[in-house]
């Protein structure tokens, strides 16, 4: 959860410390020597400052992020929940950006880069198919034959697609 009254706190204290700098700086001005260093003792305060509020929200925005590739484009209520108004619509703008990228990439269809975050163990998996869908080639341009309950030992990329589309399911050993 976005922690705004820890960094309203954090502003307004910012905003007091150069408000004192901005008065001791104008006195300075006028001679008066020995407020130099509160003066540079209050700038390093705020630059200080300045650098947590700025690594807490970037944090704020690696963590958001990664919740893209983790839960995909819909967030769950009790995660959004915790969001603010603010870095909803940056992972709204975000993900946005990243389908654009992605339907740039890999032909008519796009890439989906969300898909297989680990490697697979293996280029080829064995699928069920759940419904009859006819001829399909693969890239040695052997067409295999794809009826409902056959199964079928295939390159993982190949299949994919068609696990998506609920023609196929991988069967796990």
């Amino acid at each position: 959860m976005l922690q705004e009254d820890g960094i309203r706190q954090v502003l307004e204290e910012m905003k007091a410390l150069y408000e004192q700098n901005q008065a001791d700086v104008n006195e300075a001005k006028s001679g008066r020597s020995d407020l130099i260093r509160a003066i540079k003792f209050r700038h390093c305060s705020l630059l200080r400052n300045r650098r947590c509020v700025v690594a807490y929200l970037y944090d704020r925005l690696l963590r958001i992020r990664a919740l893209r590739w983790e839960y995909g484009s819909v967030l769950p209520n009790d995660l959004r929940f915790h969001m603010s108004a603010e870095e909803t619509e940056w992972f709204n703008q975000y993900k946005k950006s990243l389908a654009t990228y992605m339907r740039s990439l890999g032909g008519e269809e796009g890439l989906d880069l969300t898909q297989d975050m680990k490697p697979p163990k293996s280029l080829y998996i064995e699928v069920r198919c759940l419904k009859d869908h006819g001829e399909f080639e693969i890239d040695d341009g052997t067409t295999i034959l794809l009826k409902k309950n056959s199964q079928h030992f295939l390159p993982r990329w190949k299949c994919e697609q068609l696990i998506r589309q609920g023609v196929l399911e991988h069967v796990l050993s």
